[in-house]
């Protein structure tokens, strides 16, 4: 079945690895028969700032609240043209991929400025108006996939579960579960290229290849298996029952299979 898939990606190199992984997922989800919609950063001259100018018609001219300016000008269709196009682009997608470089334990700040900007109040949070009712595995996005594609300047070992940067899904979790679970999304393992900077020819031929077959299962691999706020296991709508994910706590506590999450 052909679908939509958004790739948003922030390189400003054209000949980097991320920009040439994004070559390839435009080629090989083209060649599937799928649509493919792209949002480049660098190359659209992303306004990363959410400031006072994104809000034409403010609510309260003397005091900045993004949160009420955000949920005013998304209810009355007052947003800023490329933002507004930028949500269309996600609603019109049945998956987003998003692919960039690890800098200092995240992503690029213009991808950050894009998450800040695109997910207004009344869309990615307050959905509905209901409050926090529809979020974490609930929302806007529910039924949506999303995956990230991370080039990764250091060795894999540093990412290891014992390594000392780190285990590499947990150092995303504040994208993975919160940019993109908290409204809906289904998340997929994230892919990574280890030791970016340093490949040869050879080690970008092998994480093309990978990619490529990641790729080919958009839409069949399983996601991680957070848990979900509406499944039973947060009964106040905040915080684990107490049978549940017994002796855990932090980012694992919240994963279903934590064998699976912690060694994608």
């Amino acid at each position: 079945m052909v679908k939509t898939v958004l790739i948003v990606h922030a390189h400003p190199e054209p000949a980097s690895l991320t920009r040439q992984l994004v070559e390839l997922s435009v080629h090989t989800l083209e060649q599937q028969g799928h649509e493919v919609l792209q949002s480049d950063l660098y190359g659209m001259s992303w306004k990363a700032v959410f400031d006072g100018l994104d809000f034409s018609y403010r609510v309260d001219p003397g005091y900045l609240s993004f949160v009420a300016e955000s949920g005013h000008a998304y209810a009355n269709g007052h947003q800023a043209p490329d933002v507004a196009a930028e949500q269309q682009k996600v609603l019109a997608s049945d998956a987003v991929i998003f692919q960039f470089p690890l800098w200092w334990y995240g992503m690029p700040a213009i991808m950050k400025g894009w998450f800040d900007r695109v997910w207004a109040l009344g869309l990615a949070y307050g959905y509905k108006g209901a409050g926090n009712t529809y979020r974490y595995g609930d929302g806007a996005f529910k039924g949506k996939r999303a995956m990230l594609c991370v080039a990764v300047g250091g060795p894999a070992q540093d990412y290891a579960p014992r390594g000392i940067n780190g285990p590499l899904e947990q150092l995303l979790f504040p994208i993975t579960h919160g940019a993109l679970y908290f409204p809906g999304f289904d998340v997929l393992p994230s892919f990574a290229t280890y030791g970016s900077t340093r490949m040869t020819s050879q080690d970008v031929d092998a994480a093309k290849q990978a990619w490529q077959e990641r790729l080919v299962h958009l839409f069949d691999d399983a996601p991680i298996p957070f848990r979900r706020q509406n499944g039973g296991d947060y009964p106040d709508g905040h915080v684990l029952a107490d049978h549940v994910a017994v002796g855990q706590s932090g980012f694992l506590a919240h994963i279903a299979d934590t064998a699976s999450a912690a060694n994608p």
